[in-house]
């Protein structure tokens, strides 16, 4: 080896080691000691052994606005691309020990390459937030950094799924990249997202509060609805992205993986027959029936904690990925709110766009009374899941267990809004509202007219239940296309998506349609 080559070879393995080396030994000891994984330990534990290749390791910034020249080995961030389960990823992974992952010029152009290729080449986006914000000394280019950055998570928005994960500070304008992902990832007490931090709220409403409590993983998990799943820890957190993975396809081009969990499709659930209360309003509880009837009893939940009214998750049913859908009557009754309208709705067109067909399960009694529902738009939200259901080309299916009345009915994926295939239960109820106030609409006069009107309404209710409160008239009109022993629930299923796998919809042209966000 002659001597030039020879340097040039040193001069690299110091420049990459440098790079690798990150902020140092004693700031990923202060990571670890926050209970926090570094950069690099982050994306060494999502992807596959040895599958990680690095783009951009030797780039550095410009220097700042103020003149001086001080560069960032890989500036603050590591991107590549690499394998989960042998299928390719593009990942980022910012390093808060670098100028505390804060986002310049560079590294947005870093972050914004392997967004492009991964458009390009269909496969999935994580990024692992870790950054304390724009970087101040760049100034105006860190602020336009971030707008590259969004444009791309909305021009690859139904291309590729994109993935957030918080594994940190993510403040400012920061955090509309996560949120316009399709999922957010966050890590109980180490993680946190605001727009504007615990000192802007003090010196603006003279509110004394933590991160924590203003936008720490609880918050966004609980209330908010911005974090879909939340870890305890790092190492945790990173395997449910593992996990997520393998329900999703690549690209909206292709189908999600065919998993065969060896759970044979004909196998039926005699218990399910007797899961509907005789008392029409007795709970239960709806995760019965969605174990029972998935491949091998996995189901991943998304925002668990958020709206439990309602239930939405990945399953598989005889092998192939599904989106289901449920009211939970143990919560509300299962009634729609608001938050349920828009966490259901934005679940159901991510299936949608990734071609995952959907399977709703229905009791639903209704929407939400009162004033605090109507003023915090209760008609618009439930508009929302409404137009997310009729506008769905992939695989619908629904099933009403009991309740199904009014509008809630017509939402719930109903065969009026030109879902696939509806079944019912024989406990099924499918009607204009509940008995009871049926009867005080339709029978009032003879109500108030007779000696005693609580029996007088006992009776009218009976009529009323007699005529409805069942899935049998439905049935009769054509809007139900089959009453279904309860057992068989995942026979026909699998059955009927096997059917619909073909299926193709074409509507009108349209640059894309306007729904009532």
């Amino acid at each position: 080896m002659d001597r030039r080559c020879k340097t040039t070879i040193e001069t690299l393995e110091k420049l990459r080691g440098e790079s690798l080396q990150a902020g140092g030994p004693k700031k990923i000891e202060d990571q670890h000691r926050r209970g926090k994984l570094s950069a690099r330990e982050r994306i060494d534990l999502l992807l596959d052994d040895g599958s990680f290749e690095e783009f951009d390791v030797l780039k550095t910034g410009r220097g700042d606005a103020f003149g001086e020249s001080r560069t960032y080995p890989g500036d603050g961030v590591v991107t590549g691309h690499g394998a989960i389960d042998g299928r390719e990823v593009f990942i980022f992974s910012q390093d808060f020990t670098i100028v505390g992952g804060s986002l310049g010029e560079a590294h947005a152009q870093k972050i914004c390459k392997v967004m492009d290729l991964a458009v390009r080449v269909g496969a999935p986006i994580i990024g692992i937030n870790d950054s304390g914000g724009a970087r101040i000394q760049e100034g105006v280019d860190a602020l336009a950094a971030y707008g590259e950055i969004f444009h791309r998570n909305v021009r690859a928005s139904g291309v590729v799924p994109q993935i957030s994960c918080i594994m940190g500070p993510c403040a400012g304008g920061a955090v509309y990249s996560p949120s316009i992902t399709d999922f957010v990832f966050m890590v109980e007490e180490s993680s946190y997202m605001f727009v504007t931090g615990p000192s802007v709220v003090k010196t603006v409403t003279h509110q004394e509060i933590t991160a924590e409590k203003l936008g720490g993983a609880d918050v966004h998990c609980t209330k908010s609805g911005v974090a879909h799943f939340v870890a305890p820890n790092d190492i945790l957190c990173l395997r449910e992205i593992r996990r997520l993975i393998n329900y999703l396809p690549s690209n909206n081009k292709q189908k999600p993986p065919m998993l065969d969990l060896r759970d044979p499709p004909d196998r039926t659930d005699p218990a399910l027959d007797y899961l509907i209360p005789e008392n029409p309003n007795q709970t239960y509880d709806m995760n019965v029936l969605i174990y029972s009837m998935l491949d091998g009893a996995e189901f991943m939940e998304v925002q668990s904690a958020f709206a439990r009214n309602i239930i939405c998750g990945f399953g598989r049913l005889g092998g192939q990925t599904i989106g289901l859908v449920a009211n939970q009557p143990s919560i509300l009754a299962g009634v729609l709110d608001n938050d349920a309208s828009f966490k259901a709705g934005r679940f159901v067109r991510f299936c949608d766009a990734f071609n995952i067909p959907l399977v709703a399960l229905v009791d639903v009694p209704g929407f939400m009374p009162g004033p605090d529902q109507e003023h915090g738009g209760i008609i618009r939200h439930g508009a929302k899941l409404l137009y997310a259901f009729t506008e769905a080309t992939v695989p619908r299916i629904s099933v009403i267990l009991r309740k199904a009345y009014g509008g809630a009915y017509l939402v719930m994926n109903s065969k009026h809004i030109h879902c696939d295939v509806n079944y019912a239960w024989p406990t099924a109820e499918i009607a204009v509202m509940g008995p009871k106030g049926a009867a005080e609409v339709v029978f009032k006069k003879e109500i108030q007219s007779a000696s005693d009107q609580d029996a007088a309404l006992n009776e009218k209710m009976n009529k009323y239940r007699e005529a409805f409160a069942n899935p049998f008239l439905a049935a009769k009109r054509g809007y139900i296309d089959d009453v279904i022993f309860p057992r068989d629930t995942r026979h026909r299923l699998i059955r009927t998506l096997q059917v619909l796998e073909g299926k193709e919809v074409k509507g009108p042209y349209r640059k894309h349609g306007n729904i009532p966000l």
